[in-house]
């Protein structure tokens, strides 16, 4: 697309509401634009519709209009989460009219540089760590994009001497078509949303738009581990910073001494270390110089796949130039995100965990290899997609205890029942689904004894009991401080 100025006169669909579509319809209608939004939420349900309306804006509430996109539509700016068959996607694609996301829009208004971070685990907890990397070197960073500030306010109030942080999904991506971030991070990729893309060649083409304009000049920190982030290396223009948690590299983060390499189970018992304490995070200069960082144990936030995380910023970070010596403090203070391995108390010497995000059994596999197996009680369960979650058994086989609840919890005491667990139970809901994760909670405390970990990790989205996953982790919190 143009730059936003070069639409005055010219007519811009805004397609969905909430912060960005407001944001972005503000930016576009303060530059002269022709600005009509739609949303398909009936009017009661969307409360930022006045503030537009007030400003002389056209909102169409409730429904697609036919006549939203037409040939005289000159932009197409479509909330990333709306699926690409809405009619007025198909509208504009039928008339050639090009479609972006924020993303795109807050590209070209910004004068200050983007560092763009993407995967399908870790980018919250990654970009965030980013920021306050660079806040305590007084790099004024703008932390953005699906976390902190919407794109567009970001771009709007950034100034050459700040660095706009960006947390980018798939779907966002997707809709881009000149973004070029002056670094970009591909953290990993996995399988999910593919009701969305339709299968995994979209959603690696859509995270691979984050390099696509990137020039030399430019730099592309990519995880050395994963398969797919290697294939697209061999492919960008930019300068790669790679990082590993498995290999010494010539050039790039990596650990000393390396983690073994995961072999795929195939049943039996699993035993999951903790950070080993020998273990350092390094830089390996262009020149083959060996810096330390500082250890894997003393890092804020528990986990390998903490560490991977953390070797992301600090690469990140010393692309644009920050000192190494500024790291050290905030790797070490950085307690993460909240509803990401956070840590809730400690009772009676059992510590708990919140890590509501984890909603699919990748997610909570991670998180279940943050601690020893054998002093986990772990509590999961929430909305039924069809999985059979299979791939958990491996994993429950280790486990202390497991405590049930939601939609899958007969599904997940199946898998555990075959994985020889004997310590199982499944909490029957009750109307009141804080009084469930509440008595789930007081079960898996019965469960623990000094020493263990009581973890959150559902597996699973929240929606059969609770509005989100912040919502059930609150309550998680909750149940567990007033033990």
């Amino acid at each position: 697309m143009d730059h936003p100025s070069m639409y005055r006169n010219k007519h811009v669909a805004v397609l969905g509401l909430a912060r960005s579509g407001v944001s972005v319809a503000k930016v576009f209608h303060a530059l002269g634009a022709n600005v009509v939004v739609n949303d398909k939420k009936e009017r009661e349900l969307s409360p930022e519709a006045a503030e537009l309306e007030a400003l002389g804006i056209p909102v169409i509430c409730g429904y697609h209009p036919e006549d939203l996109v037409t040939a005289d539509t000159a932009l197409l700016v479509k909330n990333p989460g709306i699926p690409y068959t809405a009619s007025p996607v198909q509208q504009a694609e039928a008339h050639g009219v090009e479609i972006v996301t924020e993303v795109e829009v807050a590209y070209h208004l910004s004068q200050a540089p983007m560092i763009g971070i993407t995967g399908s685990n870790g980018k919250t907890t990654t970009t965030t760590w980013i920021g306050e990397l660079l806040e305590a070197a007084g790099q004024q960073p703008i932390v953005a994009g699906n976390i902190g500030t919407p794109l567009c306010e970001a771009a709007q109030q950034a100034t050459p001497d700040n660095t706009i942080v960006a947390e980018l999904s798939s779907f966002q991506l997707k809709g881009t078509t000149g973004f070029r971030p002056r670094v970009a991070l591909l953290l990993n990729v996995v399988e999910t949303h593919l009701d969305y893309h339709g299968g995994m060649e979209d959603y690696v083409a859509s995270k691979s738009k984050l390099f696509a304009n990137q020039t030399a000049e430019d730099t592309a920190v990519l995880n050395w581990d994963d398969p797919t982030c290697r294939a697209i290396a061999s492919r960008v223009k930019s300068q790669v910073f790679p990082f590993s948690l498995v290999e010494r590299l010539e050039y790039g983060m990596y650990i000393e001494p390396p983690y073994p390499v995961e072999v795929e189970f195939n049943g039996g018992d699993v035993s999951a270390a903790a950070d080993d304490v020998t273990r350092t995070i390094i830089y390996r200069d262009r020149n083959g110089s060996a810096i330390e960082i500082l250890p894997v144990a003393e890092l804020g936030i528990p986990g390998k796949h903490n560490a991977a995380n953390a070797m992301a910023a600090i690469a990140a970070a010393i692309t644009i130039g920050t000192p190494i010596e500024s790291l050290r403090e905030p790797l070490r203070a950085f307690r993460g995100v909240e509803h990401r391995l956070e840590f809730v108390c400690e009772r009676n010497g059992v510590t708990f965990y919140n890590n509501s995000k984890a909603t699919n059994p990748v997610a909570t596999i991670t998180g279940l290899k943050s601690f020893p197996l054998d002093k986990v009680v772990l509590i999961a369960g929430g909305l039924d997609r069809g999985s059979d979650y299979m791939e958990l058994k491996p994993w429950f086989s280790g486990l202390k205890a497991l405590v049930t609840l939601g939609e899958t919890r007969n599904k997940l005491a199946r898998v555990a029942e075959l994985a020889g667990l004997a310590a199982v139970e499944t909490v029957e809901p009750v109307e009141d689904a804080e009084a469930t994760l509440q008595e789930a909670v007081r079960r898996a405390a019965a469960l623990a004894e000094s020493g263990d970990v009581v973890l959150l990790a559902p597996a699973c989205a929240s929606w059969d009991m609770f509005k989100t996953y912040e919502h059930r982790g609150r309550i998680f919190k909750q149940s567990a401080h007033t033990l």
